[in-house]
């Protein structure tokens, strides 16, 4: 863990996620808090996430077969030159318009650049070394989650958008410069055929690898896209949709609560994350399923505490620590998958296989998303009982994956 380049790519992260962190913050709270439609709200980030999921496997083709600093590089100049346009063309353009597009463009982005940044785990750690370099870079992400909502809420609340694009235009250069400086291990492969043949050859490859030779990656990519759909949307579309327009609550103090929010989640991931760490030596893979189930319980307290006609700040108390337990287990839950995976996939195939699983682990995210914002549009003051289907289903889902996970631990005792 004090290998000086994976120290430059922790280094990395912890700025332009951060930049990230309060952008994809404060774009989407902005839309909300200037049209008041959950439905525009779900639907704009329901499409804006399409791009993550197009360009996912894209970004694992390039991560094995192209050096994966240059792409960390390109990719954060690139996010940098997009936020610079965001400015230029705030005010001037139809803004629905504009962060529609802004957003299709930031999570394109994101989606071809995190597979740079888990392949290159395993290209620089070995053993169990890899679920704490997982742990550490969640640890990252979390704590830029924690510090940035918080922040952007703070500076959203009292001086408008500007300021965050600013901040977040700085960070992104910052790293690019930053990561300039990492030596990831690389070795070239043969170029055979034009680049589209060489992309469906590894999409190919990476599918029948996931399909024959390890189902259970294909099977748990599958759990994973149900867990987006049923758990993750309803948390992306209905926490500023409470904390903004259910609790009676003043704009001000509204996006500065949600603000509040988002910080309490990442503070749960950042603890999920340490703990992952910590526990990477113990957590066993076969009763890797409780972690989901424990976690959809979460959302009841969720469901009665908009149900209720309690104290406002009851009610977001009760969100709140619901969301920080949420976080935690979530964090706990994924980052043991990730890292089980990329112990049993080879090193050759790691960045298009991961890819893939991450891409349709997300395909039905814009699904969920787009549904949810219709259900908080349409259900008005019932939309307590979503929370409650919602947590039963997650329930079914936790419990219908033991089997899974006993041929996980199979997996890994025998590699």
């Amino acid at each position: 863990m004090r290998n000086r380049n994976f120290i430059m790519v922790v280094l990395g992260q912890i700025v332009s996620l951060f930049g990230n962190a309060i952008l994809r913050f404060a774009l989407p709270l902005y839309l909300l808090s200037e049209t008041g439609s959950a439905a525009l709200f779900g639907i704009v980030s329901a499409c804006a996430f399409i791009p993550m999921i197009v360009l996912a496997p894209v970004g694992g083709i390039f991560a094995d077969r192209v050096n994966k600093r240059n792409i960390m590089v390109i990719l954060d100049f690139s996010t940098a030159l997009l936020v610079l346009g965001i400015i230029l063309l705030l005010g001037k353009m139809n803004l629905v318009v504009l962060l529609f597009g802004a957003l299709f463009l930031l999570y394109g982005i994101q989606g071809a650049y995190q597979p740079a940044v888990q392949a290159s785990i395993p290209a620089l750690l070995s053993g169990e070394q890899i679920m704490q370099g997982n742990a550490v870079i969640n640890l990252v992400s979390s704590f830029s989650g924690l510090i940035g909502p918080a922040i952007g809420g703070a500076l959203f609340g009292f001086f408008g958008i500007m300021p965050i694009l600013y901040v977040s235009t700085g960070c992104f250069l910052l790293s690019a410069v930053m990561e300039i400086f990492i030596r990831i291990p690389f070795e070239k492969k043969p170029v055979q055929g034009n680049v589209f043949a060489i992309g469906l050859s590894d999409l190919k490859e990476s599918f029948q690898y996931m399909r024959h030779e390890q189902p259970i990656i294909m099977q748990f990519s599958l759990a994973v896209a149900a867990i987006n759909m049923i758990l993750s949307a309803l948390m992306i579309i209905g926490l500023p949709v409470i904390v903004t327009q259910l609790l009676d609550l003043d704009s001000e103090t509204a996006n500065r609560l949600y603000g509040y929010a988002q910080g309490v989640m990442a503070a749960g991931s950042l603890c999920g994350g340490m703990g992952a760490g910590v526990l990477a030596g113990k957590l066993k893979a076969k009763s890797g399923y409780l972690l989901l189930l424990y976690d959809a319980l979460t959302l009841i307290p969720i469901g009665i505490a908009i149900m209720l006609p309690l104290p406002v700040m009851v009610s977001y108390g009760i969100i709140m620590v619901s969301c920080f337990v949420m976080m935690f287990l979530a964090t706990l839950f994924s980052i043991q998958i990730m890292s089980y995976l990329q112990m049993i996939v080879p090193g050759s195939l790691i960045g298009k296989v991961i890819s893939c699983a991450m891409c349709i682990g997300m395909c039905a995210s814009p699904i969920g998303q787009a549904i949810y914002g219709s259900l908080f549009e349409i259900m008005g003051d019932k939309v307590f009982t979503v929370f409650f289907v919602a947590t039963v289903l997650t329930v079914l889902l936790a419990l219908g994956l033991r089997g899974a996970f006993k041929k996980l631990e199979s997996c890994l005792i025998s590699k």
